[in-house]
């Protein structure tokens, strides 16, 4: 790329981290000027951003990955991952390390667009504060979801932070399960309601917050690529990630695990000479399913189990606010305004799609939807190719894409860190002109193969080297 064309792209990455600033700052200053904070709270704050910024200059890798290690972590808002990440961009955007082009163009203008709804709803708030608040939130995981396609864009960048992600979810899946199973010191913190939730607030989100990383962890036992672990061991981990689903009792999660593992092993059985991959991923999956069985009969859980997996009373309310919610928008054309559902409506809107039509109107969910199957197209179009994310499975990733777009139809998962993780992951490896080392099959899907057609071959492009010529011809997910 031209020197002239770099500079352009970086100037552009500093106009946009101007932008985005003087957006947060301004939403900051009329939060605090509606709702003054005490001077001991401000002098906190002030204390806590300085000892994260200064982590972030001094160590910027490592705050990274305990950044993503405490990504579960969410009992409070900002989270304790959301200040070191946010630290994290702070620097990344002073420092010019935003480059936009690591992100697909159209992915950007739609997030773009659907900020700009999200302040022209704003105008028709009835508690402007939390319209403000809530519209913070989003801006910092749209900047979030952008910042990370920027940043893995290296095999060891990726290995650091799922690994971090991986360990962390292991970690709260273990502790939600000990604390469901027997009375540990602290267990109400990992608990409620007789369900596994971490340190979440909502049990609905700590399952699905567990699904990424044990379709990773199904990959790593198959054929270890990104973690460095055994296969046994990423065998076991898969099998505490898969107790933690179990045991958070959420349906929508269950949804998603079953959406996500579906997708994942039809495309794997589409690869060319895959079967081996195939049918020892089907394998796996029915000796984890067999462990679980086992330990719901050996704990008692059965009874609680079926009450869960039947219809509950509260699901008419439910489904009442999600009617709610589309009168709102045929009354509002604009929408309410961001976070103003559960002001004009007591119970949640469990669905994001009701949320945005409910607060920011018809253009709010055409551009959502648009979004989500834009990323959900190019998801697609990396099995396709055989793309992975640097050693993150392409398979994976657009079974993790479909089991939470199925999820987001019964639960909001506008504000949830790990929708946007997978998206970032899709959005990377849309963007590699080469992916990385593979997916488990090492081949794009057979189908792919025959629609170019018997005795076609894919041309080097003019000038390309001898070892790039063999990996066109090998494909981009081709074996070591």
């Amino acid at each position: 790329m031209s020197t002239f064309s770099a500079t352009r792209t970086g100037r552009l990455g500093s106009l946009v981290g101007i932008v985005v600033a003087g957006t947060l700052a301004a939403c900051l200053a009329l939060v605090l000027a509606r709702e003054p904070p005490s001077p001991a709270f401000v002098a906190t704050v002030v204390v806590g951003a300085g000892a994260v910024l200064a982590l972030a200059v001094a160590r910027y890798e490592l705050t990274i990955a305990l950044g993503f290690l405490l990504l579960g972590v969410v009992r409070v808002e900002p989270a304790p991952s959301d200040a070191l990440l946010a630290g994290v961009m702070a620097v990344a955007l002073a420092s010019g390390r935003f480059d936009l082009r690591r992100v697909p163009g159209s992915m950007l203008a739609l997030l773009g667009v659907l900020l700009a709804l999200n302040l022209l709803s704003a105008t028709a708030a009835v508690d402007f504060g939390k319209a403000l608040r809530f519209f913070a939130i989003t801006l910092y995981l749209f900047v979030f979801a952008v910042w990370l396609a920027t940043y893995l864009h290296t095999a060891e960048r990726m290995r650091r932070v799922i690994g971090a992600y991986v360990a962390g979810a292991v970690a709260a899946a273990a502790l939600s399960v000990l604390a469901l199973l027997a009375p540990i010191p602290g267990h109400e913190l990992l608990t409620g309601a007789g369900r596994a939730q971490g340190l979440f607030k909502d049990p609905n989100v700590f399952g699905p917050f567990l699904i990424p990383a044990a379709l990773i962890l199904l990959e790593e036992a198959l054929r270890p690529r990104t973690l460095g672990l055994r296969r046994t061991t990423s065998a076991v981990l898969l099998a505490v990630l898969m107790l933690g689903i179990l045991f958070a009792y959420s349906r929508a999660a269950w949804l998603n695990l079953g959406v996500a593992l579906v997708v994942t092993l039809v495309v794997l059985s589409l690869r060319a000479n895959a079967g081996r991959a195939a049918a020892g991923a089907l394998a796996l999956v029915a000796v984890v399913g067999g462990v679980t069985a086992g330990a719901i009969v050996l704990t008692g859980s059965a009874d609680f189990l079926q009450e869960r997996a039947q219809v509950q009373a509260y699901d008419s309310a439910r489904f009442g606010a999600q009617r709610t919610g589309v009168e709102l928008a045929s009354e509002h054309p604009l929408g309410v305004g961001p976070g103003q559902f559960e002001l004009v409506q007591p119970l949640s809107a469990h669905s994001v799609y009701v949320r945005v039509l409910a607060e920011q109107g018809v253009p709010g969910l055409a551009t959502l939807v648009l979004l989500l199957a834009g990323t959900l197209v190019l998801a697609a179009r990396n099995a396709a190719a055989g793309r992975d994310a640097h050693g993150v499975g392409s398979a994976v990733l657009l079974g993790a894409w479909c089991g939470l777009l199925a999820n987001s139809a019964f639960v909001d998962t506008l504000h949830w860190r790990h929708l946007w993780l997978v998206a970032a992951l899709i959005w990377v490896a849309a963007v590699s002109v080469h992916g990385g080392s593979g997916a488990l099959s090492g081949e794009p899907p057979s189908w792919a193969s025959r629609s170019r057609g018997p005795g076609s071959r894919r041309r080097p492009r003019a000038g390309a080297s001898g070892l790039e010529s063999a990996a066109a011809r090998r494909g981009p997910e081709a074996r070591p």
